[in-house]
C-alpha cells in the first residue's frame, strides 16, 4: 500500500508540474497586463504606474524564468517556506489564498456531501423500483437538473428563495390556494415514492395531503416561522424512528444484540440533551467537536461490546441514533436562537457575500449567519451533482443486480434488504467513488461561476482577477489548490476501493 501511494504521488506530481507549466504559459500570453495604461503612457504618473507594474510582475524577465521562480516558491510549501509571489498590487498571494481557499472549500465540501447523500439515496431507490412511475419521474427530473445552466439556477434562487422569502418572513401567511396546492404536490410526491397498489397510493396521498393542509395554517397560527420550537419530545420520537428504520433495514427487531445498543444510545442522547443544555447555550467549536467524537465513540463501544456476531449492524444502528440526536440537539438550539437572529438580521437569506459585514452576535447567531450565507450557493452546486450521482448510482445498482452472486444471495433465502444493502450497494459503490473523486475538482471549477453570481470572495474571484489582470500568480494559486485537491481525492478513492471490496489490492 505504501509503495502504491508513493508511486501515485510521484505520477500526480509530474501531472501537476506539466499542468502548471501550461497554465502559466497560457496566462502570460492571454493579454497585455499594461494594455490599460499604454494610451496614457506620456503622463508621468501613468508611466510610473506602468513601471511599478513591470517590476511587480517581473515583466522584463522571460516567462519561463518567472515560472521557475514561482515553482521554487511553491515547492517551498513542502517544508513550510511557501512563497506564491505577489499580485499586480504588490499583495502577497499566499495571504489572499488562505481566506479564499477556506471560503470555497467549505462551500464545495458541504455541497458534495449533500449531493452524495441525496443523489446516492435517490439512485438506489430508482434502481430498486426500475421502470416504475417513481423511476420515470426521477429520471426526467435528473436530466432537467443536469442540463440547467448554473448561473440561471442561481438567479432564480436569489429571486424566489431569498428576496421573496425575505419579504414573506416579515409577515408569514398562506392563502387557501397555496395550502391546497402545496398539499396536493406533497401528496403526489409521497404517493409516487411509496409505490405499491393504487389503493395504497391513494391512501398515502390522502393522509399526506390532509396532514399538510392542517399543519400549514396551524404552524402559522403558532407563529412557528418566527419562533420555531422542537423540544425533547420531538427529538425522542425522531431518534426512536431512526433507530427503528436502521433495525428494519438490517436485521429486524428480533435481535436483542442489535436493538439494545440502539436503545441505550437513545437514552444517552436524551440524558446528554438535558445535561448539556447550558453548556451548549454559548459553546465553541471545540465543544461541538468533542460532542461529535462522543457521538461516534460511545455507540461504537456499545455496538462492539453488546453486538456479538451482529457487531457491524449494532454499531450502525447505535451510531445512527446518536448522530441524529446530536444533529437535532443543534437544530433545537438554532430554533431557540432564531428570533434573536431575526432581530439582528430581519432579511435572513443573503444573496451577496460569504458573511454579513460587521455582524456581531452570539455563537449560534453567527452560526445562523454563516449558514444562511452558504445556503443558496450550496444548493446551486449540489443540484447538478445530485442529478449526476443519482444516474450513476442507478446504473451501477442495475448492473450489479444481474450478477450471479445476487441470484445466489437470494437463493440462500437472505432478506431483500440484506441483498440490496450488503451485496448490491457495496459493489455498486466502486464506480460511484470514482465519480465523486473526479467530480470534487469539477465542482471547484463550477464554483467560479457560482461565486461570481453570489459575490463570494473565494477561489473564483482570485482566479478571475488574475486572468483579468494577466497576472499568473493568483491563477497559479488557484491551479495549485484545485490540482492538489484533485490528486488527494483520486488517491483517497483508490484506497477506498480496497476498503469497499477486499478483492481489490493496490
Amino acid at each position: 500500500m505504501l509503495q502504491f501511494i508513493l508511486r501515485r504521488l510521484g505520477v500526480s506530481a509530474i501531472v501537476l508540474l506539466l499542468a502548471s507549466v501550461l497554465v502559466y504559459f497560457l496566462t502570460t500570453i492571454s493579454g497585455d497586463p499594461l494594455a490599460g495604461m499604454r494610451e496614457q503612457a506620456n503622463d508621468p504618473k501613468v508611466a510610473a504606474q506602468m513601471q511599478a507594474r513591470i517590476v511587480a510582475l517581473d515583466l522584463d524577465t522571460p516567462w519561463f524564468l518567472r515560472y521557475l521562480k514561482w515553482l521554487g516558491g511553491a515547492v517551498g510549501c513542502v517544508w513550510g517556506q511557501c512563497n506564491l509571489g505577489n499580485d499586480v498590487n504588490g499583495n502577497a498571494v499566499l495571504d489572499q489564498l488562505g481566506s479564499a481557499a477556506a471560503s470555497t472549500l467549505r462551500l464545495v465540501l458541504l455541497s458534495v456531501v449533500i449531493a452524495c447523500i441525496v443523489g446516492i439515496l435517490v439512485g438506489v431507490l430508482t434502481a430498486i423500483r426500475q421502470y416504475s412511475d417513481f423511476d420515470y419521474i426521477i429520471t426526467f427530473a435528473s436530466f432537467v437538473l443536469f442540463s440547467l445552466p448554473v448561473f440561471w439556477v442561481a438567479v432564480l434562487l436569489k429571486e424566489y428563495a431569498a428576496i421573496n422569502y425575505n419579504n414573506w418572513i416579515a409577515n408569514p401567511s398562506f392563502s387557501p390556494a397555496q395550502i391546497v396546492l402545496t398539499a396536493i404536490i406533497l401528496g403526489l410526491i409521497v404517493m409516487l415514492f411509496m409505490g405499491g397498489s393504487w389503493k395504497r397510493r391513494l391512501l398515502s396521498f390522502g393522509i399526506v395531503a390532509a396532514v399538510v393542509g392542517v399543519a400549514m395554517p396551524y404552524f402559522t397560527w403558532l407563529r412557528f416561522w418566527q419562533y420555531p420550537q422542537m423540544g425533547p419530545a420531538v427529538i425522542a420520537v425522531v431518534i426512536l424512528a431512526v433507530g427503528a428504520f436502521a433495525l428494519q433495514t438490517t436485521v429486524g427487531f428480533k435481535e436483542r444484540r442489535v436493538w439494545l445498543p440502539a436503545l441505550i444510545s437513545a437514552v444517552l442522547v436524551m440524558v446528554v440533551y438535558y445535561a448539556s443544555w447550558n453548556l451548549l447555550s454559548e459553546p465553541n467549536w471545540w465543544i461541538l467537536l468533542g460532542g461529535l467524537v462522543l457521538a461516534i465513540a460511545v455507540p461504537w463501544a456499545l455496538g462492539v461490546w453488546l453486538g456479538g456476531r451482529f457487531r457491524p449492524q449494532a454499531v450502525g444502528a447505535a451510531m445512527s441514533v446518536t448522530l441524529t440526536g446530536a444533529f437535532l440537539t443543534i437544530v433545537d438550539h438554532l430554533f431557540v436562537t432564531w428570533p434573536g437572529f431575526m432581530a439582528l438580521k430581519p432579511r435572513p437569506i443573503s444573496t451577496i457575500g460569504s458573511n454579513t459585514p460587521n455582524f456581531k452576535g452570539t455563537f449560534w447567531e453567527s452560526f445562523l449567519d454563516n449558514g444562511t450565507q452558504l445556503l443558496l450557493p450550496t444548493v446551486v452546486l449540489a443540484v447538478v451533482s445530485i442529478a449526476s450521482y443519482s444516474r450513476y448510482t442507478r446504473a451501477a445498482m442495475i448492473d450489479v443486480q444481474g450478477q450471479d452472486y445476487m441470484r445466489t444471495a437470494r437463493s440462500k433465502g437472505l432478506p431483500e434488504r440484506t441483498v440490496i444493502l450488503r451485496h448490491a450497494f457495496r459493489n455498486a459503490l466502486i464506480p460511484i467513488v470514482t465519480i465523486v473523486a473526479m467530480d470534487f475538482a469539477a465542482v471547484i471549477g463550477g464554483a467560479v461561476i457560482t461565486e461570481q453570481v453570489f459575490g463570494w470572495k473565494g477561489m473564483g474571484e482570485l482566479f478571475q482577477t488574475g486572468l483579468k489582470n494577466v497576472d499568473p500568480a493568483p491563477v497559479m494559486a488557484f491551479v495549485l489548490v484545485t490540482g492538489g485537491v484533485a490528486v488527494l481525492f483520486n488517491l483517497l478513492s483508490d484506497v477506498i476501493y480496497a476498503l469497499i471490496d477486499p478483492r481489490i489490492r493496490v
